[in-house]
């Protein structure tokens, strides 16, 4: 029989990993204090060296905020979940994509910044989901959130180029009410959605732009949204820091 699988990582990084489960569950609450370096070195029976090391990890990441003199507390925010279904249905007429209008809900403040719109070959999976010959291009529109003046996802949509010629989806600017908004007055109502939920670690473009602390991973929504007749109408990858979002899901069963 093979060898069971260990935890070879040095044992900062393990406990580490351990601290941050118990912040992203919520057993560590916003704004609590840490244990003292005496109570965590008794708990994981190791050196003080190691759990500096291993807090440091956590300040450097966010998890964790050191205040002089007073002590080591969690950070004052919990992870905020995701609920991919507030970007399915377009805004009413006249008002802010839902993504937007979710988060005055919530009292944060939100904007978006373009960074690009232009024709482009997309990666192979994005090609196979719009359809595509070998080689076929797509209009590709890229933009960052923000949520209380922090990136919080980076967003590359793809559509195909018969569907965005000529409209405002081909337009540098952003489009009010969002997407679906738009897609639905040209005649394309958004019917289905299918997302795939991966986690990763950051290529430089996202560490850059999500200002990623450490090795911090992030979590990736492949996303195909359909219109009539199981036609699609937009490919999107977005990112987001897994350090500060979960995602979230309800689900009605019959």
């Amino acid at each position: 029989m093979p060898e069971p699988h260990k935890d070879e990582r040095p044992l900062a990084e393990r406990i580490a990993a351990e601290i941050r489960k118990l912040i992203m569950l919520g057993d560590w609450e916003p704004g609590r204090k840490v244990p003292t370096n005496q109570e965590l070195r008794a708990q994981y029976a190791t050196s003080n060296v190691t759990i500096q090391r291993a807090l440091q990890i956590l300040k450097d990441e966010k998890f964790l905020e050191g205040q002089v003199g007073v002590g080591v507390f969690v950070r004052g925010q919990s992870a905020q979940t995701i609920n991919p279904a507030h970007s399915i249905a377009p805004s009413e007429p006249g008002q802010p994509y839902r993504w937007l209008s979710e988060a005055t809900k919530r009292q944060q403040r939100s904007k978006y910044r373009m960074l690009a719109v232009r024709e482009s070959v997309p990666p192979v999976e994005v090609a196979r989901a719009l359809r595509l010959d070998e080689g076929g291009t797509a209009l590709l529109r890229s933009r960052i959130g923000f949520l209380d003046d922090q990136p919080a996802e980076l967003v590359h949509s793809y559509y195909p180029i018969e569907l965005a010629h000529g409209t405002r989806l081909a337009d540098r600017r952003l489009i009010p009410g969002g997407s679906p908004a738009l897609l639905l007055e040209m005649g394309y109502p958004t019917r289905s959605q299918d997302d795939v939920v991966a986690a990763r670690p950051a290529t430089t473009e996202e560490y850059e732009a999500l200002e990623i602390p450490r090795d911090v991973p992030v979590i990736e929504i492949f996303r195909i949204v359909y219109s009539d007749d199981e036609r699609p109408i937009e490919v999107t990858l977005l990112t987001k820091p897994a350090h500060r979002f979960k995602m979230g899901y309800h689900i009605e069963m019959p």
